[in-house]
Protein backbone atom coordinates (compact mmCIF):
# COMPACT_ATOMS: atom_id res chain seq x y z
CA UNK A 1 0.00 0.00 0.00
CA UNK A 2 1.17 3.47 -0.98
CA UNK A 3 2.16 5.49 1.77
CA UNK A 4 -0.02 8.79 2.27
CA UNK A 5 2.15 12.09 1.80
CA UNK A 6 0.14 14.06 4.31
CA UNK A 7 0.60 11.59 7.22
CA UNK A 8 3.84 11.12 5.95
CA UNK A 9 4.38 14.85 6.26
CA UNK A 10 2.40 15.35 9.30
CA UNK A 11 5.55 12.78 10.69
CA UNK A 12 8.31 14.74 9.43
CA UNK A 13 7.14 18.06 10.14
CA UNK A 14 6.52 16.35 13.83
CA UNK A 15 9.87 14.97 14.51
CA UNK A 16 11.13 18.30 13.08
CA UNK A 17 9.68 20.68 15.22
CA UNK A 18 11.32 17.89 17.98
CA UNK A 19 14.63 18.39 16.89
CA UNK A 20 14.33 22.27 16.27
CA UNK A 21 13.79 22.94 20.10
CA UNK A 22 16.04 20.10 21.15
CA UNK A 23 19.06 21.52 19.32
CA UNK A 24 18.78 25.27 20.27
CA UNK A 25 17.56 24.26 24.46
CA UNK A 26 20.50 21.82 25.01
CA UNK A 27 23.25 24.11 25.07
CA UNK A 28 21.82 25.43 28.36
CA UNK A 29 21.93 22.32 29.93
CA UNK A 30 25.70 22.27 28.18
CA UNK A 31 26.90 25.10 29.36
CA UNK A 32 26.17 23.67 33.17
CA UNK A 33 29.01 21.26 32.21
CA UNK A 34 31.15 23.57 30.55
CA UNK A 35 31.75 25.96 33.45
CA UNK A 36 33.92 23.09 35.20
CA UNK A 37 35.54 21.94 32.82
CA UNK A 38 36.63 24.89 30.80
CA UNK A 39 36.55 27.39 33.73
CA UNK A 40 34.80 29.69 31.96
CA UNK A 41 31.43 31.94 33.91
CA UNK A 42 28.23 31.05 33.07
CA UNK A 43 27.32 34.98 31.54
CA UNK A 44 30.36 34.56 29.14
CA UNK A 45 29.62 30.70 27.99
CA UNK A 46 26.10 31.69 27.53
CA UNK A 47 26.90 34.19 25.20
CA UNK A 48 28.45 31.92 23.18
CA UNK A 49 25.03 30.63 21.93
CA UNK A 50 24.10 34.82 20.70
CA UNK A 51 25.00 34.35 17.38
CA UNK A 52 23.53 31.11 16.63
CA UNK A 53 20.40 32.63 18.51
CA UNK A 54 20.42 35.50 16.57
CA UNK A 55 20.88 33.11 12.78
CA UNK A 56 17.94 30.98 14.02
CA UNK A 57 15.79 34.47 13.38
CA UNK A 58 17.49 35.88 11.34
CA UNK A 59 17.45 33.11 8.61
CA UNK A 60 13.96 32.58 8.98
CA UNK A 61 12.62 35.06 6.36
CA UNK A 62 14.87 33.96 3.62
CA UNK A 63 13.65 30.95 4.26
CA UNK A 64 9.91 31.69 3.58
CA UNK A 65 11.21 33.45 1.36
CA UNK A 66 12.25 30.34 -0.81
CA UNK A 67 9.54 28.12 0.14
CA UNK A 68 7.44 30.37 -1.10
CA UNK A 69 9.50 29.72 -4.74
CA UNK A 70 10.91 26.13 -4.65
CA UNK A 71 8.71 24.56 -1.83
CA UNK A 72 9.26 22.72 1.36
CA UNK A 73 11.23 19.30 0.23
CA UNK A 74 14.35 20.72 -0.90
CA UNK A 75 14.79 23.26 2.51
CA UNK A 76 13.20 19.96 5.02
CA UNK A 77 16.24 18.36 3.34
CA UNK A 78 18.45 20.85 4.26
CA UNK A 79 17.07 21.56 7.61
CA UNK A 80 17.84 17.79 8.82
CA UNK A 81 21.04 17.12 7.11
CA UNK A 82 22.86 20.87 8.38
CA UNK A 83 21.21 20.80 11.75
CA UNK A 84 22.46 17.48 11.96
CA UNK A 85 26.13 18.17 10.60
CA UNK A 86 26.68 21.21 12.78
CA UNK A 87 25.88 19.63 15.82
CA UNK A 88 28.66 16.90 14.77
CA UNK A 89 30.92 19.54 14.44
CA UNK A 90 30.27 20.95 17.40
CA UNK A 91 31.24 18.28 19.33
CA UNK A 92 34.70 18.14 18.25
CA UNK A 93 35.23 22.28 18.94
CA UNK A 94 38.70 22.78 21.69
CA UNK A 95 38.01 26.31 22.21
CA UNK A 96 34.78 28.71 23.11
CA UNK A 97 35.86 30.10 19.04
CA UNK A 98 35.45 26.90 17.36
CA UNK A 99 32.31 26.31 19.52
CA UNK A 100 30.58 29.15 18.59
CA UNK A 101 30.81 28.67 15.11
CA UNK A 102 29.22 25.44 15.43
CA UNK A 103 26.52 27.12 17.22
CA UNK A 104 26.02 29.32 14.69
CA UNK A 105 25.93 26.81 12.27
CA UNK A 106 23.26 25.26 14.36
CA UNK A 107 20.94 28.22 14.67
CA UNK A 108 21.21 28.64 10.62
CA UNK A 109 19.50 25.44 9.78
CA UNK A 110 17.25 25.55 12.87
CA UNK A 111 16.09 28.76 11.30
CA UNK A 112 14.54 26.60 8.13
CA UNK A 113 12.06 24.68 10.10
CA UNK A 114 9.25 27.21 11.47
CA UNK A 115 8.49 29.36 8.11
CA UNK A 116 8.77 25.83 6.17
CA UNK A 117 7.65 23.26 8.34
CA UNK A 118 4.45 24.85 9.86
CA UNK A 119 3.41 26.11 7.01
CA UNK A 120 3.82 22.71 4.90
CA UNK A 121 1.80 21.01 7.96
CA UNK A 122 -0.99 23.43 7.94
CA UNK A 123 -1.36 22.91 3.84
CA UNK A 124 -1.22 19.26 4.59
CA UNK A 125 -3.79 19.17 7.40
CA UNK A 126 -7.64 19.61 7.69
CA UNK A 127 -8.29 20.04 11.23
CA UNK A 128 -5.43 22.86 11.51
CA UNK A 129 -5.94 23.40 15.11
CA UNK A 130 -5.57 20.11 16.33
CA UNK A 131 -2.43 19.65 13.46
CA UNK A 132 -0.49 22.07 14.86
CA UNK A 133 -1.40 21.37 18.57
CA UNK A 134 -0.24 17.81 18.32
CA UNK A 135 2.98 19.23 16.27
CA UNK A 136 3.27 21.37 19.38
CA UNK A 137 3.43 18.65 21.57
CA UNK A 138 7.04 17.35 19.90
CA UNK A 139 7.95 21.27 20.07
CA UNK A 140 7.84 20.55 23.83
CA UNK A 141 9.42 17.37 24.33
CA UNK A 142 12.47 18.46 22.14
CA UNK A 143 12.65 21.26 24.90
CA UNK A 144 11.78 18.75 27.68
CA UNK A 145 14.86 16.13 25.81
CA UNK A 146 17.23 19.15 26.27
CA UNK A 147 17.06 18.44 29.71
CA UNK A 148 16.71 15.39 30.59
CA UNK A 149 18.91 13.70 27.70
CA UNK A 150 21.42 16.27 27.84
CA UNK A 151 21.92 15.91 31.15
CA UNK A 152 22.00 12.29 31.27
CA UNK A 153 24.05 12.31 28.34
CA UNK A 154 26.91 14.65 29.57
CA UNK A 155 26.23 12.36 33.70
CA UNK A 156 27.10 9.57 31.29
CA UNK A 157 29.54 10.03 28.47
CA UNK A 158 30.03 13.86 29.00
CA UNK A 159 29.14 17.01 26.80
CA UNK A 160 30.43 16.13 23.60
CA UNK A 161 28.21 13.24 23.52
CA UNK A 162 25.28 15.02 24.08
CA UNK A 163 26.07 16.89 20.74
CA UNK A 164 27.53 13.88 19.13
CA UNK A 165 24.65 11.81 19.44
CA UNK A 166 21.66 14.16 18.75
CA UNK A 167 23.76 15.22 15.35
CA UNK A 168 23.85 11.43 14.22
CA UNK A 169 20.40 10.79 14.88
CA UNK A 170 19.35 13.89 12.92
CA UNK A 171 21.57 13.78 10.00
CA UNK A 172 20.19 10.26 9.63
CA UNK A 173 17.01 11.79 9.89
CA UNK A 174 17.65 13.90 6.48
CA UNK A 175 18.61 10.87 4.81
CA UNK A 176 15.56 9.04 5.06
CA UNK A 177 13.79 11.94 4.08
CA UNK A 178 15.27 12.49 1.01
CA UNK A 179 14.79 8.84 0.31
CA UNK A 180 10.96 9.19 0.82
CA UNK A 181 10.75 12.75 -1.00
CA UNK A 182 12.68 10.88 -4.08
CA UNK A 183 10.53 7.97 -4.20
CA UNK A 184 7.50 10.39 -4.49
CA UNK A 185 6.16 9.66 -0.58
CA UNK A 186 6.14 13.28 -0.24
CA UNK A 187 4.80 15.92 -1.66
CA UNK A 188 4.80 19.70 -1.15
CA UNK A 189 0.69 20.26 -1.09
CA UNK A 190 -1.63 17.57 -0.80
CA UNK A 191 -5.08 19.39 -1.25
CA UNK A 192 -8.08 18.23 1.40
CA UNK A 193 -11.05 19.70 2.50
CA UNK A 194 -10.83 21.94 5.99
CA UNK A 195 -12.66 24.62 7.63
CA UNK A 196 -11.91 28.10 6.23
CA UNK A 197 -11.34 30.68 8.82
CA UNK A 198 -13.55 33.19 8.96
CA UNK A 199 -12.35 35.97 6.02
CA UNK A 200 -10.55 39.29 6.64
CA UNK A 201 -11.11 42.39 4.90
CA UNK A 202 -7.32 43.97 3.89
CA UNK A 203 -7.70 46.61 6.51
CA UNK A 204 -8.31 43.53 9.24
CA UNK A 205 -5.35 42.13 7.56
CA UNK A 206 -2.62 44.82 8.17
CA UNK A 207 -3.99 45.83 11.86
CA UNK A 208 -4.05 42.46 12.17
CA UNK A 209 -0.31 41.97 11.50
CA UNK A 210 0.55 44.61 12.62
CA UNK A 211 -0.64 43.87 16.39
CA UNK A 212 0.64 40.05 16.35
CA UNK A 213 3.82 41.55 15.51
CA UNK A 214 4.20 42.94 18.64
CA UNK A 215 2.64 40.13 20.38
CA UNK A 216 4.72 37.25 18.96
CA UNK A 217 7.88 40.08 19.60
CA UNK A 218 7.07 40.23 23.65
CA UNK A 219 5.72 36.27 23.25
CA UNK A 220 9.06 34.96 22.31
CA UNK A 221 10.82 37.19 25.01
CA UNK A 222 8.78 35.48 27.18
CA UNK A 223 10.26 32.22 25.65
CA UNK A 224 13.39 32.70 25.14
CA UNK A 225 13.95 34.12 28.54
CA UNK A 226 12.43 30.97 29.90
CA UNK A 227 13.93 28.24 27.93
CA UNK A 228 17.73 29.88 28.43
CA UNK A 229 17.49 30.65 32.39
CA UNK A 230 15.57 27.92 33.49
CA UNK A 231 18.50 25.71 33.77
CA UNK A 232 20.12 27.64 35.96
CA UNK A 233 17.65 28.89 37.98
CA UNK A 234 16.52 26.09 39.06
CA UNK A 235 20.04 24.98 39.95
CA UNK A 236 20.08 27.83 42.15
CA UNK A 237 17.10 27.60 43.76
CA UNK A 238 16.06 24.00 43.42
CA UNK A 239 19.12 22.61 44.39
CA UNK A 240 18.51 20.23 47.31
CA UNK A 241 15.31 19.04 44.72
CA UNK A 242 17.34 18.47 41.59
CA UNK A 243 20.22 16.40 43.34
CA UNK A 244 23.79 16.50 42.02
CA UNK A 245 25.04 16.47 38.12
CA UNK A 246 23.12 17.85 35.42
CA UNK A 247 20.64 14.75 35.05
CA UNK A 248 18.70 16.44 38.48
CA UNK A 249 18.07 19.71 37.16
CA UNK A 250 17.26 18.67 33.28
CA UNK A 251 14.63 16.04 34.66
CA UNK A 252 12.69 19.03 36.80
CA UNK A 253 13.67 21.46 33.21
CA UNK A 254 12.02 18.37 30.73
CA UNK A 255 8.81 17.55 33.16
CA UNK A 256 8.14 21.27 32.94
CA UNK A 257 7.88 21.66 29.40
CA UNK A 258 6.25 18.18 28.52
CA UNK A 259 3.36 19.26 31.01
CA UNK A 260 3.43 22.37 28.69
CA UNK A 261 3.37 20.59 25.64
CA UNK A 262 0.37 18.24 26.64
CA UNK A 263 -1.50 21.29 27.13
CA UNK A 264 -0.70 22.96 23.60
CA UNK A 265 -2.41 20.31 21.92
CA UNK A 266 -5.72 21.05 23.81
CA UNK A 267 -5.18 24.35 22.99
CA UNK A 268 -4.80 23.68 19.27
CA UNK A 269 -8.31 21.83 19.83
CA UNK A 270 -9.38 24.72 21.92
CA UNK A 271 -8.17 26.87 18.80
CA UNK A 272 -10.69 25.00 16.23
CA UNK A 273 -14.06 24.99 18.51
CA UNK A 274 -13.21 28.61 19.73
CA UNK A 275 -12.51 32.16 18.57
CA UNK A 276 -8.28 32.00 18.63
CA UNK A 277 -8.62 36.15 19.81
CA UNK A 278 -10.10 35.09 22.59
CA UNK A 279 -8.23 32.14 23.49
CA UNK A 280 -4.93 34.28 22.61
CA UNK A 281 -5.93 37.36 25.04
CA UNK A 282 -6.93 34.88 27.60
CA UNK A 283 -3.45 33.11 27.92
CA UNK A 284 -1.42 36.40 27.95
CA UNK A 285 -3.64 37.42 30.79
CA UNK A 286 -2.70 34.59 32.60
CA UNK A 287 0.71 34.61 31.89
CA UNK A 288 1.15 37.95 33.86
CA UNK A 289 0.99 36.60 37.13
CA UNK A 290 2.32 33.32 36.39
CA UNK A 291 6.03 34.82 35.58
CA UNK A 292 5.40 37.75 38.45
CA UNK A 293 5.00 35.32 40.94
CA UNK A 294 8.79 33.44 39.89
CA UNK A 295 10.46 36.36 41.01
CA UNK A 296 10.05 35.12 44.61
CA UNK A 297 9.49 31.64 44.85
CA UNK A 298 12.59 29.13 45.56
CA UNK A 299 11.70 24.98 45.48
CA UNK A 300 9.05 23.52 44.23
CA UNK A 301 6.63 26.39 44.01
CA UNK A 302 8.80 27.82 42.17
CA UNK A 303 8.75 24.95 39.23
CA UNK A 304 4.87 25.04 39.32
CA UNK A 305 4.68 28.64 38.66
CA UNK A 306 7.33 27.81 35.73
CA UNK A 307 4.98 25.17 34.77
CA UNK A 308 2.06 27.14 34.67
CA UNK A 309 4.47 30.24 32.80
CA UNK A 310 5.68 27.49 30.39
CA UNK A 311 2.26 25.89 29.81
CA UNK A 312 0.57 29.32 28.72
CA UNK A 313 3.24 30.13 26.25
CA UNK A 314 3.02 26.93 24.06
CA UNK A 315 -0.92 26.52 24.41
CA UNK A 316 -1.39 30.67 22.62
CA UNK A 317 0.87 29.00 19.73
CA UNK A 318 -2.03 27.44 17.38
CA UNK A 319 -4.57 30.48 18.14
CA UNK A 320 -1.44 32.58 17.06
CA UNK A 321 -0.17 30.42 14.37
CA UNK A 322 -4.13 30.25 13.13
CA UNK A 323 -4.46 33.89 13.08
CA UNK A 324 -1.73 34.53 11.47
CA UNK A 325 -2.71 32.21 8.30
CA UNK A 326 -5.96 33.98 8.75
CA UNK A 327 -4.02 37.61 8.31
CA UNK A 328 -1.93 36.84 5.14
CA UNK A 329 -3.07 35.48 1.75
CA UNK A 330 -1.97 32.08 0.67
CA UNK A 331 1.04 33.25 -1.76
CA UNK A 332 2.85 34.70 0.78
CA UNK A 333 1.83 32.52 3.46
CA UNK A 334 5.94 31.00 4.17
CA UNK A 335 6.87 34.46 4.30
CA UNK A 336 4.65 35.62 6.83
CA UNK A 337 5.84 33.07 8.85
CA UNK A 338 9.01 33.72 8.24
CA UNK A 339 9.28 36.81 9.60
CA UNK A 340 6.82 35.79 12.32
CA UNK A 341 10.13 33.45 13.39
CA UNK A 342 12.70 36.36 12.62
CA UNK A 343 11.01 38.61 15.41
CA UNK A 344 10.05 35.32 17.75
CA UNK A 345 13.28 34.03 17.70
CA UNK A 346 15.41 37.02 16.75
CA UNK A 347 14.47 38.11 20.58
CA UNK A 348 16.94 35.39 22.00
CA UNK A 349 20.03 37.43 21.62
CA UNK A 350 18.24 39.99 23.24
CA UNK A 351 17.30 37.32 26.27
CA UNK A 352 20.69 35.97 26.53
CA UNK A 353 22.35 39.25 26.69
CA UNK A 354 19.63 40.29 29.35
CA UNK A 355 20.48 37.00 31.20
CA UNK A 356 24.18 37.93 31.11
CA UNK A 357 23.61 41.17 32.66
CA UNK A 358 20.74 40.91 35.24
CA UNK A 359 22.20 37.71 36.69
CA UNK A 360 26.14 39.17 36.09
CA UNK A 361 25.44 41.97 38.54
CA UNK A 362 26.97 42.28 42.04
CA UNK A 363 23.99 40.92 43.63
CA UNK A 364 23.84 37.32 42.28
CA UNK A 365 22.54 34.81 40.16
CA UNK A 366 19.44 34.05 41.93
CA UNK A 367 18.49 37.82 42.94
CA UNK A 368 19.22 38.68 39.52
CA UNK A 369 16.88 36.51 37.82
CA UNK A 370 13.93 38.31 40.57
CA UNK A 371 14.29 41.20 38.36
CA UNK A 372 14.13 39.26 35.19
CA UNK A 373 10.70 37.43 36.17
CA UNK A 374 9.89 41.07 37.13
CA UNK A 375 10.48 42.57 33.61
CA UNK A 376 9.17 39.21 31.89
CA UNK A 377 5.31 40.06 33.30
CA UNK A 378 6.00 43.86 31.73
CA UNK A 379 6.61 41.88 29.13
CA UNK A 380 3.09 40.01 28.67
CA UNK A 381 1.36 42.79 30.55
CA UNK A 382 2.33 44.59 26.87
CA UNK A 383 0.92 41.80 24.69
CA UNK A 384 -2.03 41.08 26.63
CA UNK A 385 -2.64 45.28 26.02
CA UNK A 386 -1.84 44.55 22.27
CA UNK A 387 -3.99 41.46 21.71
CA UNK A 388 -7.13 43.40 22.73
CA UNK A 389 -6.89 45.75 19.61
CA UNK A 390 -6.65 42.31 17.31
CA UNK A 391 -9.93 42.09 14.84
CA UNK A 392 -12.50 39.98 16.17
CA UNK A 393 -13.83 36.77 13.84
CA UNK A 394 -16.90 36.86 11.48
CA UNK A 395 -18.90 33.65 10.76
CA UNK A 396 -16.45 31.29 8.69
CA UNK A 397 -17.54 30.10 5.63
CA UNK A 398 -17.78 26.68 4.14
CA UNK A 399 -15.17 23.90 3.63
CA UNK A 400 -12.69 24.90 0.81
CA UNK A 401 -9.17 23.08 -0.34
CA UNK A 402 -6.71 23.54 2.22
CA UNK A 403 -4.65 25.29 0.13
CA UNK A 404 -7.16 28.31 -0.50
CA UNK A 405 -7.74 28.61 2.78
CA UNK A 406 -7.56 31.60 4.89
CA UNK A 407 -6.66 33.88 1.75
Amino acid sequence: MRANPARLAQIFTAVGHFYVHLFTAFYFVVVLALETEWRLPYSELIGLWTLGSLLVGAGALPAGWFADRIGALPLMSLFFLGMGGAAIGCAFATTPLALMIGLAFIGLFAAIYHPVGIVWLVRNSTQTGRALGLNGIFGSAGVSGAGIITGAIIDLAGWRAAFLIPGLICAATGIAFVVAARRGLLADTVVAPTRKAATATRGEMRRGFVVLIFTMFCGGLVFQVLQAGMPKVFAERLGDIAGQGTTGVGALVAAVYAVGGVVQYFGGQLADRYPARRLYIGAYLLQVPAVLIMAGLAGLPLAAAAMVAVTLSGGLLPAENMMLTRFTPERHRALAFGLKYVVAFGTAPLALQLLAWLTGTGAGTSAGFTSVFLLLGAVAGAAFLAALALPGERAAAAAVPATSAAE
